[in-house]
């Protein structure tokens, strides 16, 4: 039996990772966090079930509230260790401040590292996680971290829509140079090449394409990158490989923000498609969209399968985060 706490029960990806258990045939424990808040806005959490003795897994969807996210999250972890859980697994689809990993400028913080001391003050044993927008924030926990890839959803749905399609007329990017590696992982998947994009970006939130190395004329070309956030850099990469006579632009994002108004400029881009996961929770906004160029994939299975080998069976989940 796996004991599971759902955050929020009613999110996207909650929903979604318990449809795959049941389809699985898999029994889950939902214990019942009951989270409550005071009038000046103080969470208050009381866990229903006996917790003491078990492995519990909390999963944390993201709901663009990410201060009070993290804040319910920690008092969930703190409630289950003050009732005897054995092991606390946080599940964190999408990490918080991972974009803060580093010192920018003299005098700011590294939020993300912050972040990971908090986590592990609270009482979390096991981080699982979901393409970390650098690898190199594993470092910041001195508990495992294991790093889920979208990837192995991303290779279904290509699969899926370009079936009858020759491979060579299919093109992997990444909207910036340090994505790079993911789009060449993508790439190696699914035997194409990829085209690198140059960009300056001359402040926070504004950027210009300069450059695409690589052919692109009359192929069909694949964007993939881990976060989209305000949607410019991602529809600047499109519209400049359509000028460069892409025929078919589409993009894969593991994490949708879409802050300010990224949908309207995905909708106005050159873009064809855009596809996102489900780990930040935009079914509300996904869902009063007709006909948008905007879908969902579901990341629920990943996480499924790596909880379900890391605790019923013992096994390594390591084939989850394998990214060559």
């Amino acid at each position: 039996m796996i004991n599971i706490i759902f955050c929020s029960p009613s999110s996207l990806l909650a929903t979604n990772i318990k449809q795959t258990f049941k389809s699985k045939n898999i029994e889950i424990d939902e214990i019942n966090a009951q989270i409550t808040r005071f009038k000046d806005g103080e969470i208050s959490v009381n866990i229903k079930n006996n917790v003491r003795g078990k492995i519990v897994f909390v999963v944390h969807s993201a709901n663009h509230n990410p201060n009070d996210d993290i804040m319910e999250f920690l008092v969930v972890v703190d409630a289950l260790k003050r009732s005897s859980a054995k092991e606390i697994i946080g599940v964190i689809p999408y990490f918080y401040y991972a974009r803060q990993d580093r010192i920018s400028e003299p005098r700011s913080p590294i939020t993300a590292k912050l972040y990971a001391n908090l986590l592990e003050s609270a009482g979390v044993n096991k981080i699982m996680t979901m393409d970390l927008h650098v690898g190199q924030i594993q470092g910041f926990f001195n508990i495992p971290v294991d790093n889920l890839y979208f990837w192995p959803s991303v290779v279904n749905d290509i699969n899926t829509k370009f079936v009858n399609m020759d491979k060579n007329d299919i093109v992997v990017t990444s909207p910036d140079v340090g994505g790079i590696v993911r789009a060449r992982s993508l790439a190696k998947k699914i035997n194409t090449q990829i085209v690198i994009i140059d960009k300056r970006r001359e402040k926070p939130g504004l950027s210009e394409v300069m450059n695409i190395i690589g052919d692109v004329f009359g192929k069909n070309c694949i964007i993939f990158d881990d976060i989209i956030d305000s949607g410019g850099t991602l529809c600047g990469a499109a519209d400049a490989m359509k000028q460069k006579g892409a025929k078919y632009v589409g993009s894969y994002i593991t994490h949708g923000i879409f802050s300010e108004n990224a949908f309207e400029k995905i909708h106005n881009s050159a873009m064809d498609f855009c596809c996102v996961s489900d780990t930040i929770n935009n079914k509300s906004i996904i869902e009063r969209l007709d006909n948008s160029k905007i879908k969902c994939i579901s990341s629920s299975e990943i996480f499924v399968n790596a909880i379900f080998q890391s605790v019923m069976s013992g096994g390594s989940v390591s084939k989850f985060f394998d990214i060559n």
